[in-house]
C-alpha cells in the first residue's frame, strides 16, 4: 500500500477509525515494529510491543531510541481522541530519560495528556515492563504543536 505524499494532513477521525478498526496496520511503523494498540481513550493510550533481537544495540540490550519511539505514540494516541477532526499534531520538543535496560520480553507504553491548549498540548509517556512488578523502563515529557488541516 502506497503511503500518503509527506504534505498530506490525515483527517484525525479517520486515522482514529483506522487504529480501532486495524490496529497496527493503520500504521505501517506499527506493523514494521510489531506494535499493538491495547486502548485509545480521551486523554491515555496504551500500546505494547515484543522487545526482537533485531531491535537490540551492539550490547544486547533494546535501542533507546525504541523506548522514545513508543513513548511517543502513546502521546499521540492518548491526544487524538481530544482533537477536532480537522486537526493533525506534530512533536516539536521531546525528552526522554532512561531508567532501566531491558534485553527480552513484552514491554508497555502508556501515553497521558497533561494539558492541551489551542495550538500546544502537554504529555506524558512511561514504558514499562509487562511483569508483575511493572518495571520502569523510560519516562517521556513532550510538547505538540496541534494544526488545522485543510
Amino acid at each position: 500500500m502506497p503511503l500518503p505524499p509527506r504534505h498530506s494532513c490525515q483527517n484525525t477521525m479517520t486515522y482514529l477509525d483506522n487504529i480501532r478498526k486495524s490496529g497496527k496496520y493503520a500504521n505501517p511503523f506499527f506493523g514494521l515494529t510489531g506494535i499493538d494498540v491495547v486502548s485509545t481513550e480521551e486523554g491515555r493510550a496504551v500500546l505494547k510491543m515484543a522487545v526482537r533481537p533485531d531491535m537490540l544495540n551492539g550490547v544486547g540490550w533494546l535501542q533507546g531510541g525504541m523506548l522514545v519511539a513508543l513513548a511517543d505514540e502513546a502521546m499521540a494516541l492518548a491526544l487524538y481522541p481530544m482533537l477536532e477532526a480537522t486537526d493533525g499534531i506534530a512533536t516539536i520538543s521531546e525528552s526522554t530519560s532512561f531508567i532501566k535496560g531491558v534485553r527480552e520480553g513484552m514491554i508497555t507504553a502508556e501515553g497521558r495528556v497533561v494539558r492541551k491548549g489551542r495550538r500546544v498540548a502537554f504529555c506524558e509517556g512511561e514504558v514499562r515492563i509487562d511483569n508483575a512488578e511493572k518495571t520502569l523502563l523510560s519516562k517521556t515529557t513532550a510538547s505538540f504543536v496541534i494544526t488545522a488541516c485543510k
